[in-house]
């Protein structure tokens, strides 16, 4: 019977020192403000927020992009006509 009682203390015991060896590694991930996972946190809210607007603007771009490249593809056909003209001229 005390052998009993003995073994049940110390599996009590160890049950609460791994218990709290848990918690406390569960607090220092995120527990409180200085946790690593509160900073992460801060850090990706402070990302987003820094980010917020590219969506509007990489479309903006996006089209101001395609525009320029429909523009330069007629200048590639005006400078290929001038390369020709001058082929041309040097031939005559």
């Amino acid at each position: 019977m005390i052998l009993t009682v003995l073994l049940v203390l110390i599996f009590v015991g160890a049950l609460i020192f791994f218990v709290a060896s848990i918690h406390r590694l569960l607090v220092n991930i995120g527990g409180d403000g200085n946790s690593f996972l509160a900073k992460l946190r801060l850090g990706l809210r402070a990302i987003e927020t820094e980010t917020g607007h590219l969506p509007v603007e990489v479309t903006k771009l996006n089209e101001t992009l395609s525009n320029t490249g429909a523009g330069l593809k007629v200048v590639n056909t005006h400078l290929e006509g001038t390369i020709q003209a001058a082929v041309k001229q040097k031939n005559i």
